[in-house]
């Protein structure tokens, strides 16, 4: 198996994921540096990193965001067989820059007894929970909360 020792400039595709025994893994997103002579519907390169090193893997579970620019040094193994990513083992990181701090628009929560419900002013329906988390339903507009709550205690006997 061919391996060679080299530095990946990418994007964070989604937000790091805790592995076994310490580990992290994540995906970068990465652009060819002739990016300007390739077609626009090129597609860009996955490159699955991982690494066990506690600096970065603490670094990676506190403080990098999906959109997040990082410098990846490490051992890039070629995929095993066709169709899978590459994969790097990081022994380095660099966070070149970062992405905007999402915003939320017109967004609220708002409780109804046992019940919260979310209000979104991007979407005409209503996600509804218990105040304990359990997952209710989603009405399809807010005048339809109460019939979804109402259902809901008849069903579960006002269980929140």
């Amino acid at each position: 198996m061919d391996t060679r020792h080299c530095a990946v400039d990418g994007w964070v595709d989604a937000i790091p994921v805790p592995g076994p025994r310490d580990t992290v893994s994540f995906d970068l997103v990465v652009r060819p540096a002739d990016i300007d002579t390739l077609a626009d519907d090129a597609p860009d390169t996955i490159v699955t990193c991982t690494s066990g090193d506690p600096r970065i893997t603490h670094a990676l579970l506190t403080g990098i965001q999906p959109g997040d620019l990082l410098r990846v040094t490490g051992t890039l193994v070629p995929p095993q067989a066709p169709g899978e990513p590459a994969r790097l083992a990081a022994d380095a990181l660099e966070i070149l820059d970062t992405a905007l701090i999402p915003t939320l628009s017109d967004m609220a929560l708002d409780r109804y007894a046992d019940y919260v419900v979310i209000f979104d002013g991007d979407h005409d329906q209503v996600p509804v929970f218990t105040a304990s988390g359990r997952w209710v339903g989603l009405a399809d507009n807010p005048d339809a909360i109460t019939t979804l709550i109402d259902t809901d205690q008849r069903v579960n006997g006002g269980d929140a």
